[in-house]
């Protein structure tokens, strides 16, 4: 069954097509959460937080649009009130679960301690920048959505999201410039916002 079917059974009252919907996505709606929190912990809360909301919501969902950019939407929005609820307390530890959370910032590659040193810098540099901004880069750059997609997913227009996207790699690129000078001594790209771009992109 599709997405669709399976929500709609849930909404009649199947006590099992939640679960299995959960099970499709789960993977995926993490990566969301814990590249756009940075901790495991605080993830796992906000996933838990997000299916619960899903859960019991299902029956406002109109669709108009896919499931998963519906259940995106929630992630995002409970990861966002995470980052507002703390933001008044002091700045935050890197993940203690680094290998967790390594693994979770993106593929493998040849080198596991580079590997996952620059995949901690990058959850790292992710949370020193605001909240929408984080947003937009995650689902763009290291999630793979389209403009449109991602706007549908933020609720804003596509433009917001580019400009979003835009001003984030620019704030990103000094604190990630070191990984564009450690392969053949010279920044992979003499743009700015696209030598940012494709270091968040491809960890």
């Amino acid at each position: 069954m599709d997405d669709h079917e399976l929500l709609r059974l849930h909404v009649a009252g199947n006590p099992d097509t939640f679960g299995f919907l959960v099970k499709r996505h789960r993977d995926r709606m993490w990566a969301v959460a814990i590249r756009t929190l940075g901790e495991p912990e605080e993830a796992a809360d906000a996933l838990q937080e997000a299916f619960i909301s899903a859960f019991r919501r299902a029956d406002s969902f109109r669709g108009d649009a896919k499931v998963t950019t519906w259940l995106h939407r929630i992630v995002v929005n409970a990861c966002l009130d995470r980052i507002r609820r703390r933001q008044v307390r002091a700045a935050d530890p890197l993940p203690e679960d680094e290998d967790r959370a390594a693994e979770l910032a993106g593929p493998s590659e040849d080198d596991p301690a580079e590997v996952r040193e620059r995949r901690l810098d990058v959850l790292n540099a992710l949370k020193q920048i605001n909240s929408d901004q984080r947003s937009a880069l995650v689902l763009v750059d290291m999630e793979g959505y389209s403009i449109e997609e991602a706007a549908a997913i933020l609720g804003c227009a596509p433009g917001t999201v580019k400009s979003r996207c835009a001003r984030g790699r620019a704030r990103l690129l000094p604190l990630l410039r070191h990984w564009q000078t450690t392969r053949g001594g010279s920044e992979k790209s003499g743009v700015p916002e696209k030598a940012a771009a494709e270091v968040v992109g491809t960890e």
